[in-house]
């Protein structure tokens, strides 16, 4: 039976059924998402075995489960929320899942072994490192990643980067070696490698990618940024395999740029196009150097409310050009391009290190937020709050008393953003609803996630200033000392903080961070130096509650740890919300961001009724 604490129990409001999908979840207009299975893990724990699984976004309401160990069912009724606490399970046992559709058991079973440990190590296969062109030897360690059903099985493959150990900020001259990207069963079966080629520089503003099902097809392609030299999967170079571009200071500023849509199966280069936006002059995006003309972004958008479009750009210190691509019956195809210096001059310097996307104004198409200006799902500028470039922001429903959703930034020049360092404003609009002043600052950090239960919505907080409610009231003087990944772990609605190797609950009795869970201790290391960001972290087994991935400090696996925590709380998979769904994708570009749902998950949350959906 699914059990919990007496004390979670009263602090967690008897809501079992939280969202309610109906039959137009599966009819037109709706958006596209993964048919997914039940995801469905074990994890022994030593008095017993947690065991979660899927609520789909396509469920009916009244879709319940039951739960079969070793042959034999555990629960006695039909079962509402998606995990249970088996006390008499065992690390040997075997777990089923059955769905139950109108008082009727399916007869399609979903399996799961438990795991050997609180992670599941997923073993990798390391490149060989090199020597640059002026003698500079260097290795290889995993980087970013991505999660995406490449084979239409209904199962979570995992994409990564590996990165060299001289990889390289634009603003740093130097040679870098190749970047790969590997793409993983949970298993450690390796189903492809593409090397990118000494054309690519090796960084994390360079090497954006993103995974997902474009054409509608059942299974994930891989879209990114190519050039001579490229390899895929299956061995096949793209364009001169001879061509070499980089310059004596190890940029690469000349030479042709490609956008490759790549089979998730095999690796396979599908279709390669021109890129865009192009390179042009470099001296027309800021500098001569390099620097800012390869400032890369990229993620995915529902632009028709429909299918889903890759999103790629480049620039957003001065000049910014952000392009929508369609892959569609075997054919890749540009959709819209926005360009500052051609429209939307407002939008010029206004760009972040990281992009969003979400429905703004709630037409069903969603839009980009570029930092801070915000691009309509047309590839016309919305608006621009004129605050210029930050190095962080936070979409979603972060105030639940307010219509629409809200948009969270910091700011970097207070010579722009004048009083406002950090600040919420109206994502449908770009009014500014409050901020806090930057002292004069740049204002690197700062983060939304609902971790008072005693002020409604999620509460803000910055490296500047102190903690705020989603209303824009001080809730304390003195901000918490965390703010990078916001990350839903225990059973309760309330979201915890995701830092370096770390899992941190928020308790306002003492206005300070309890670690309840340390990676470290497996092993466990983050990527990108003073970032400490995860490989990945989103909703990829189990229940609602999200996983997180981290490498293993010597690159030899990757690390899935995932909740044993019990919650009576039913709520789909988050990865069938598409504006979650899509954050996720664009996760591993630039700075990295977690993602926010397109509703309010938090404490007092009401039941909603979500966009429609309809699985592929």
């Amino acid at each position: 039976m699914t059990r919990f604490s007496a004390r979670s129990a009263a602090r967690l409001a008897p809501i079992a059924l939280l969202f309610a999908f109906t039959q137009s979840a599966y009819a037109d207009p709706a958006k596209q998402v993964e048919k997914l299975d039940r995801g469905v893990l074990a994890i022994a724990t030593g008095s017993g075995n947690f065991v979660g699984w899927r609520v789909l976004g396509t469920d009916a309401a009244d879709t319940r489960f039951n739960l079969y160990r070793d042959g034999i069912k555990v629960n006695a009724a039909p079962l509402e929320a998606g995990n249970v606490v088996d006390a008499s399970g065992t690390p040997i046992s075997r777990y089923m899942v059955r769905d139950v559709v109108k008082g009727v058991e399916q007869d399609k079973d979903y399996a799961a072994a438990p795991w050997n440990g609180q992670a599941l190590r997923v073993p990798v296969q390391q490149p060989a490192g090199g020597v640059t062109p002026d003698g500079v030897a260097y290795t290889y360690e995993l980087n970013d990643g991505s999660a995406a059903d490449l084979d239409g099985d209904g199962q979570y493959e995992l994409i990564v980067k590996w990165q060299p150990t001289n990889a390289k900020d634009n603003s740093q001259s130097g040679y870098t070696g190749n970047t790969y990207i590997d793409a993983y069963e949970l298993d450690g079966r390796r189903l492809w490698r593409i090397d990118l080629g000494r054309n690519i520089r090796a960084g994390a503003h360079y090497t954006t990618f993103v995974a997902y099902d474009f054409d509608g097809n059942g299974r994930a392609e891989v879209m990114l940024k190519t050039a001579d030299g490229t390899v895929d999967g299956r061995g096949t170079v793209i364009g001169d395999p001879a061509a070499d571009y980089r310059n004596p200071a190890g940029y690469v500023l000349d030479g042709p740029e490609f956008m490759t849509v790549f089979d998730g199966r095999t690796g396979k280069a599908l279709a390669t196009a021109g890129y865009l936006p192009a390179r042009g002059t470099v001296g027309s995006w800021g500098d001569n150097y390099g620097n800012r003309v390869d400032r890369f972004l990229g993620g995915v958008a529902y632009l028709d409310g429909s299918r889903p479009s890759a999103i790629f750009a480049r620039g957003y210190y001065t000049r910014a050009v952000v392009a929508a691509w369609d892959w569609r019956d075997g054919v890749l195809s540009s959709r819209w391009v926005f360009d500052t210096n051609v429209e939307g001059a407002e939008a010029r310097g206004q760009g972040a290190h990281w992009f969003s996307v979400a429905d703004v104004d709630s037409d069903g198409r969603d839009d980009i937020v570029y930092g801070a200006a915000t691009i309509g799902s047309d590839g016309h500028l919305l608006y621009s709050t004129n605050l210029c470039h930050g190095d962080a922001l936070h979409v979603g429903k972060l105030d639940p008393a307010r219509d629409g959703q809200q948009i969270f930034m910091v700011h970097e020049s207070p010579s722009c953003y004048g009083v406002s360092g950090a600040e919420m404003h109206d994502a449908a609009t770009g009014k500014i609803l409050w901020s806090v002043p930057g002292n004069g600052r740049d204002v690197g950090r700062g983060v939304c996630m609902d971790i008072d239960p005693a002020y409604p919505g999620e509460e803000c907080w910055a490296s500047v200033g102190g903690l705020m409610s989603a209303s824009g009231q001080q809730i304390s003087a003195t901000r918490p000392n965390r703010m990078n990944f916001a990350f839903w772990w225990d059973g309760d609605p309330l979201r915890e903080s995701l830092d370096g190797t770390g899992i941190d609950k928020w308790d306002p009795a003492t206005t300070g961070f309890t670690r309840i869970l340390e990676g470290a201790t497996a092993n466990a290391a983050s990527n990108n130096g003073t970032k400490a960001t995860p490989v990945l972290s989103a909703d990829i087994l189990g229940d609602w509650r999200e996983e997180v991935v981290w490498r293993t400090a010597d690159n030899t696996a990757l690390l899935v740890f995932s909740t044993t925590a019990p919650t009576p709380y039913r709520i789909p998979t988050l990865m069938h919300d598409p504006q979650y769904r899509v954050q996720v994708a664009g996760q591993n570009a630039g700075y990295n961001q977690p993602p926010h749902p397109s509703f309010y998950l938090g404490e007092g949350m009401k039941p909603v009724v979500p966009a429609p959906i309809r699985p592929r």
